[in-house]
């Protein structure tokens, strides 16, 4: 088999057996392909595609090209959940805990962010002495105990996805459904759990930009799942404004726990309540969305899911005291709030300028040696749809350098006013199952 005459294959537009995808990922894993080959390979998926079969073999080569973890030792329903990525996603540190409270095993692997905000594991390192390296003997003791762990992705998970995505990011070979869904479901699957919700986002902050390309990824992922006999839906959520109010680590946490408390913003609530009610769906512990939906209110209601949170802080090496005191979290030196100079109603807030503008603040890393700062951020206290006048706060921005007007008029362009009333956008925008 040579790799020339598989990449004039793909170019054709003829499928890949499941044989020659399995030479492809064991050959590049392994070093014995070189880059310029694979590269070339990966231009012709982008112009090609591939067949729902082709996904599901590439899945399962980069699946078995590293380990993967055993969950079978967890007793009960292992769940998990994977977004796309957004701007003030903070979900997985209210949801984990909301819906172990009911009675599912959320083992979690996740990342650290590269871009505008931090990832899951930057947020959680705001605690003191959270630890998010434990070994697999004592992730699944942690799930099988109280119910829920995040820790960080192992190295040997999934090898061969990271040298095709560090690849795929040099390459303009990135935006590729095939390509996308065959990464994020290699993770997804590695990791073990048999019911996983995705959410996936679409609009302005997030990676996919139009509803009908999130849906063709969300049918892409949701078939690669079934083909694993994995339980998977996705749920299409707008990202075409952040999640929540605040942008930035340790005030992301706070807001987490403040919805834990039932006193989130409604947006997020909303997000958190429904991916909860798929996930508890899913794994057959409700008989309808809108009684997970009940279930999750009553918990939260209950202080069973901030009960959970603390316990999870807890077990995993941090202060539980946070969820009461939030000094003990890292604090900007600056807190400026920022005025609005016009009226009218917002239009448009430019979700991925808010998250540069965080970034900016340090809240984000240029590359993945870049030092984050945990406390800084900022908070969109108006949404699309509000009215605002020149007494209207529209945000806070929380700094450890003091800053100009500059910055503040840079703020400000983050909001587009108009003058004819704006309906409040919806969250959630399909389903996928």
């Amino acid at each position: 088999m040579r790799m020339v005459d598989l990449i004039l294959k793909k170019r054709d537009n003829l499928p890949l057996t499941e044989e020659e995808i399995n030479f492809i990922i064991k050959g590049y894993t392994e070093d014995k392909i070189p880059d310029y080959q694979i590269a070339s390979l990966l231009m012709a998926i982008c112009f090609r595609g591939m067949t729902d079969e082709e996904c599901f073999y590439l899945t399962k080569a980069m699946v078995e090209s590293g380990e993967v973890l055993d969950l079978s030792a967890i007793n009960g329903k292992t769940v998990d959940k994977h977004s796309t990525g957004g701007v003030g996603d903070k979900t997985s540190l209210a949801l984990g805990p909301l819906v172990a409270s009911c009675g599912v095993k959320l083992a979690k692997m996740s990342g650290r962010g590269l871009g505008h905000t931090g990832g899951t594991l930057d947020k959680l390192e705001s605690i003191p002495g959270f630890n998010i390296e434990l070994t697999e003997e004592e992730f699944i003791k942690q799930v099988n105990d109280i119910g829920m762990a995040i820790i960080g992705q192992t190295k040997d998970m999934c090898p061969a996805d990271k040298k095709l995505y560090a690849l795929r990011d040099v390459t303009g070979t990135v935006e590729s459904i095939p390509l996308i869904a065959s990464s994020i479901m290699s993770k997804k699957i590695a990791a073990g759990a048999q019911t996983i919700v995705l959410d996936v986002k679409v609009g302005s902050g997030a990676f996919m930009k139009d509803l009908e390309g999130a849906r063709k990824l969300s049918k892409a992922m949701v078939e690669i799942g079934k083909q694993f006999g994995r339980n998977v839906s996705a749920v299409i959520t707008n990202m075409d404004e952040p999640l929540g109010e605040a942008v930035g680590n340790s005030l992301e946490v706070i807001e987490a726990i403040e919805t834990l408390k039932g006193n989130g913003p409604e947006d997020f609530t909303e997000l958190v309540l429904n991916l909860g009610a798929h996930i508890l769906y899913n794994a057959q512990e409700v008989a309808s969305l809108e009684e997970g939906i009940s279930k999750l209110q009553e918990n939260m209601r209950n202080g069973k899911a901030l009960m959970k949170f603390k316990e999870f802080v807890l077990r995993q090496g941090g202060n539980p005291d946070v969820t009461e005191d939030y000094s003990l979290l890292p604090q900007a030196k600056y807190v400026y709030e920022v005025n609005a100079t016009e009226k009218g109603y917002i239009q448009h807030i430019d979700a991925l300028a808010v998250g540069n503008y965080a970034m900016k603040l340090g809240a984000g890393r240029l590359t993945k040696e870049s030092p984050i700062d945990l406390a800084v951020g900022l908070k969109i206290k108006q949404k699309i749809g509000a009215y605002v006048d020149e007494n209207t706060i529209l945000g806070e921005v929380y700094s450890n350098q003091p800053l100009t007007e500059e910055h503040f008029v840079e703020f400000r362009n983050l909001f587009k006013l108009t003058n004819e009333k704006i309906e409040k956008p919806k969250l959630i925008l399909d389903l996928v199952r």
